[in-house]
């Protein structure tokens, strides 16, 4: 095994693969490695679309309204 500081990002990208496809499988390493995709767009923008208009009650009214339908679903 090579030491972590003298190996190339290249080589420790796949000693890292390797290691995640043997310990979690396949399926459980793409599961990881889909935790850190990065998105597109804009958050920032986007949160002002769907949040400007909307005041506290009716942003609470909606997380009450999708935690009962949540329980529901239980």
């Amino acid at each position: 095994m090579m030491n972590g500081q003298t190996m190339s990002l290249e080589q420790i990208r796949i000693a890292g693969m390797e290691a995640l496809a043997r310990e979690l499988g396949i399926v459980g390493m793409v599961r990881f490695l889909q935790q850190f995709e990065t998105g597109h767009g804009d958050y920032s923008k986007d949160r002002h679309k769907w949040l400007d208009d909307q005041d506290m009650d009716t942003v609470l009214k909606r997380i009450r309204e999708k935690r009962a339908t949540h329980k529901k679903k239980k």
